[in-house]
């Protein structure tokens, strides 16, 4: 019997090679197929334009890694078998499918439910849709399978998830600040007692890993411009969500954004499984258009703001920002659009951006050394790593008309 195959052309990578039935039917399939219509990056484009790649192209490549890594411990004496590889990468492949539109954007807004837990329940339906053939891949996605490392690879400080997004985040930001040597850090990646480590002679390349991340949050994911364009999208949904206690009248779209913002309850099952993957950033732009001609003022300015890039001015800062001040952008806010103070809250608004890069207490990076003993990264004697780790993890912000 000859095996199906198939290669996939990644800016990224190069050739991503397909060669198993249980990969061809996940990828064939409508929920995963969803993918291709949710921005890896959220409204990251409207700062860096070629951030337009989609979490289909984050979970192929992310696939493309699990695969170097499991030949890569294969080489060094750890038994993984070909059922327990197929199960891995069809984990990767699925670990962000429960994404909604703009993912973390409107995470727990539209939808409130996080992002993983619809990932799971949408492997549990796929499951009955292949046979039962996501048994494995479900047992590693959740960490119930004997073989630790196999999750870790898919989730853990250092997983071919967090390997991808910032190799290609990067590569289509064009901050080169954020390349990291996958490469050699696959390399450097061992098994030991069950769990997933590093050898001694990847600690440089580990703290060129924290290093690259910690600037790729802060110019990157939480650049200003970013984060008010997010909030600015936030606000619309709670525009929305408020007047739609009067009646949903000139609000509704006509697809399944409907459901999720007016008649849902919060239980997911098949049914809404189904409706929430015929949710897309195609549904929530079109939203958005709708909106712009809404005859409620606050509604219709922040979507016309938001699809013509007039963003909200943004200020980052280490400390809160003082009550007065916030006052008074919200009293000139509400003079300057003829609004009432409550409805300036929609244009003025304070919050925390938080860069959780490596927290002590959670899963931790563990390097191996020659003589068999085990170090988490935070206590190796390396400045760079510790000024890392340490650096500040929190920013103030104000959003405001100028």
């Amino acid at each position: 019997m000859v095996t199906k195959r198939k290669i996939i052309n990644d800016p990224v990578y190069g050739f991503i090679t397909i060669n198993h039935s249980l990969i061809f039917d996940i990828l064939a399939h409508p929920y995963y197929q969803r993918l291709r219509r949710i921005h890896q990056m959220a409204l990251a484009y409207l700062v860096y334009p070629g951030a337009v790649h989609t979490r289909l192209h984050h979970s192929l490549g992310a696939y493309h890694l699990m695969g170097n890594a499991i030949n890569e411990l294969r080489s060094k004496g750890t038994e993984i078998t070909e059922e327990e590889e197929i199960a891995a990468k069809a984990g990767i492949l699925l670990h962000d499918v429960g994404h909604g539109p703009f993912s973390h954007a409107l995470e727990n807004e539209l939808v409130q439910v996080q992002h993983e837990d619809i990932s799971l329940q949408i492997m549990q339906a796929m499951n009955e849709d292949l046979q039962g053939r996501l048994k494995m891949a479900i047992e590693i996605f959740t960490n119930q399978y004997p073989k630790k490392f196999l999750h870790q690879l898919i989730s853990g400080q250092v997983d071919v998830d967090r390997m991808d997004y910032l190799t290609r985040d990067s590569f289509f930001t064009g901050v080169s600040e954020g390349v990291i040597g996958y490469d050699r850090i696959l390399k450097m990646l061992v098994v030991h007692n069950n769990e997933l480590m590093v050898e001694e002679k990847g600690i440089y390349s580990i703290e060129k890993f924290l290093v690259a991340r910690r600037q790729m949050y802060w110019q990157v994911y939480l650049h200003k411009t970013v984060l008010s364009a997010e909030k600015m999208l936030v606000n619309i949904l709670k525009r929305v969500r408020e007047i739609s206690k009067h009646g949903i009248e000139g609000l509704t779209t006509g697809g399944a954004t409907d459901f999720f913002l007016y008649h849902f309850d919060g239980k997911m099952n098949r049914e809404t499984l189904d409706r929430f993957c015929e949710l897309d950033d195609i549904d929530f732009s079109f939203a958005v258009k709708r909106w712009s001609n809404h005859p409620d003022f606050v509604l219709s300015e922040l979507c016309k703001r938001l699809l013509n890039r007039q963003l909200l001015k943004i200020h980052l800062q280490a400390e809160p920002f003082n009550e007065k001040e916030v006052q008074e952008k919200l009293i000139a806010a509400a003079h300057q659009l003829s609004i009432s103070p409550k409805d300036a809250e929609y244009f003025v608004f304070t919050g925390e951006a938080n860069n959780t890069m490596y927290k002590t207490e959670d899963e931790r990076i563990n390097i191996l050394f020659k003589d068999g003993m085990v170090k988490d990264i935070s206590a190796i004697d390396n400045p760079l790593i510790h000024q890392t780790i340490s650096a500040p993890v929190k920013k103030f912000y104000i959003c405001s008309l100028n």
